[in-house]
Formats: structure tokens, C-alpha cells, sequence
């Protein structure tokens, strides 16, 4: 049995949802496979910081547990046949039951399993009329949850990733196009092993910051470094875009901050629809010293002065 998903996220038993979430994503990153290459440790370390998430970052599953009705590994605990009238019509006093007195279980043994062995069906049937009518119903493996962080130009365009899982596997994800911090993908099958089939993984997404595109409300921007001449005299610039390298056309008298909208080249909506992506000119100086631009700056320093006006 796993141990005590709180003590494995060290959260306390009245943690909100956002402090264990926020405990796992410490943890996952802390010891995820890809950070950690060949260290056994920090792989099981991961695995069970998985297994207790999964436990706790569900609600219904978490109220389970906390009431008992499930262990650690998300297995139903066994309840067992108490006296007192059970529901096979155990005499009262527990003389003829399975059990000793009411709540007692068999140590060490998922009742759960023996029902489903008995009846054909999974644990948790109550009086079902499936299968000739006696709990016949299978029981599905549980979801999976994990987090994944993509890159803003596979939010945008959609790409693939590869995930890790708490019990060791790596499958590939397909990113979609416009891809939206907090999306949850569904991949079928791909949960926990069950009678009825495996459950599903639910993977959140969230959106990396990006060294050349930053959001700024619902559009994109980026900064384009142009030469004090192409500034003064108008020309041309390349520049990057989630799409691929563009020519700007520098309107002449262009300063720092001025912006050139690129249509269609920004952020993506959840039906893929794209915004503009904005291009903020910087104006940029010589890396090295130049003789002649300091003397025409002393000129104009001295002949033409001026005060650059602050912006709002």
C-alpha cells in the first residue's frame, strides 16, 4: 500500500485545493524523470508524489479517502460482513456473519475483489441486474491526472510533446492548435488499469514564457532591434514570428516604442482563430564606439538641441 498522500505531498489534511497543487508541482518538478536521467530514487520519488496527487488533485476521490472509503492507492478499503443485520440478512449479534461486530473488515483483504470474483462483477455493485442480476457491473480503472508545459509557439500552431508518467511510461501528446492556459486534454485508455478497461489520463496544460513572444492581453508582442539609420532614413528589418522569419518595412523617422502590426500572426483562440502579433521597434546604438556618429551628435547636441517628450 502506498503511504499517506498528504505526508508524501506534506500537506496538512485541511490543505485547500490550490496548496496541494501547488506542493505536487514542487515536488513532480523537483524529481520528474527528464530532470532527473537514471536516478531510480528520484524516480520512485516521483511516481508516489503522482500516486498521492492523484489521490488528493481529485475532489471525489480525495472526500473517499479522507471518509475511508478508499486506501492510498485509490482502491476501495474493505467493509466487510458485520453483524446487525447485514445485507445478506446476518443475524442480529454477528453470530452468523462473515465478520465480527458492525465496520469490521478482513485484515489485509480487498472485499471488493472477492465480490467481483463471486458475482462477476466489479467492487461497488449494489444490487445491479447486469450479468443475470447480481452486481454485475465491472468496475473502470481510475483517471490519471498530470500537468504539461508547452512552448507558446506549440500553443499557437499545435505540435507534440512526451509525458512521463507516475508508473513509468512516456507516451506523446498531441498539442492543438490554439492551445489555451488550463486546458485539460483527455486521452482515453490511458489511465489506470481496470475489469471494465483502463481510465483516462487528463493532462493540464500551461503556457511557457517565450525569450521572443510575450502576451500582452489578447495580443503578441515582440521587440525588433533596428539601426539608428534604418531609423532616421526608413528600411528594412527581419524579424521573427511563431510562423517564421518576415521582412518589416521601417517607416523613415521611426523611434523607439513605435509598433508595426503583423495581421494574423499572433495569438490563437480556442478555435484557432489568430490575432495580431505587434513588432515595438528598439532603437539601437553601435555595439562599438563610432568617431563620426559622437562628432554628429556633438553637432547636434550643440546646434539642434532637443527634449525628448515622455510618454504616458
Amino acid at each position: 500500500m502506498a503511504s499517506d498522500p498528504y505526508q508524501e505531498l506534506g500537506v496538512a489534511r485541511t490543505a485547500t485545493a490550490a496548496e496541494i497543487r501547488k506542493a505536487f508541482h514542487k515536488l513532480a518538478k523537483a524529481h520528474h524523470p527528464d530532470t532527473n536521467p537514471n536516478n531510480k530514487v528520484a524516480e520512485e520519488r516521483f511516481k508516489r508524489v503522482s500516486a498521492a496527487f492523484d489521490i488528493l488533485g481529485d475532489v471525489p476521490k480525495r472526500k473517499k479517502f479522507d471518509a475511508g472509503e478508499i486506501d492510498a492507492d485509490g482502491r476501495e478499503t474493505a467493509r466487510g460482513f458485520g453483524g446487525g443485520g447485514g445485507p445478506w440478512g446476518a443475524p442480529p449479534g454477528g453470530g452468523g456473519g462473515f465478520g465480527g461486530g458492525r465496520g469490521e473488515s478482513f485484515e489485509g483483504v480487498d472485499l471488493g475483489d472477492i465480490l467481483g470474483e463471486m458475482f462477476g462483477g466489479g467492487r461497488g455493485s449494489r444490487g445491479g441486474a447486469q450479468r443475470g442480476g447480481f452486481g454485475g457491473a465491472s468496475q473502470r480503472g481510475g483517471d490519471v491526472r498530470a500537468r504539461l508545459e508547452v512552448d507558446l509557439v506549440d500553443a499557437i500552431l499545435g505540435g507534440k510533446r512526451r509525458i512521463a508518467f507516475s508508473d513509468g511510461r512516456t507516451i506523446d501528446v498531441s498539442i492543438p492548435k490554439g492551445a489555451q492556459e488550463g486546458q485539460t486534454l483527455r486521452l482515453k485508455g490511458q489511465g489506470s488499469p481496470g475489469r471494465a478497461g483502463p481510465g483516462d489520463a487528463l493532462i493540464e496544460l500551461t503556457i511557457g514564457a517565450h525569450p521572443i513572444f510575450r502576451r500582452e492581453g489578447e495580443v503578441l508582442v515582440m521587440d525588433v532591434p533596428v539601426t539608428v539609420y534604418d531609423a532616421v532614413l526608413g528600411g528594412k528589418a527581419q524579424a521573427p514570428t511563431p510562423d517564421g522569419p518576415v521582412t518589416l518595412t521601417i517607416p523613415k523617422g521611426a523611434n523607439t516604442g513605435a509598433r508595426l502590426r503583423l495581421k494574423g500572426r499572433g495569438l490563437a483562440d480556442a478555435q484557432g482563430r489568430r490575432g495580431d502579433l505587434f513588432a515595438r521597434l528598439v532603437v539601437a546604438l553601435p555595439d562599438r564606439p563610432d568617431a563620426e556618429l559622437e562628432a554628429l551628435a556633438e553637432t547636434w547636441k550643440r546646434e539642434r538641441p532637443y527634449a525628448p517628450k515622455r510618454k504616458p
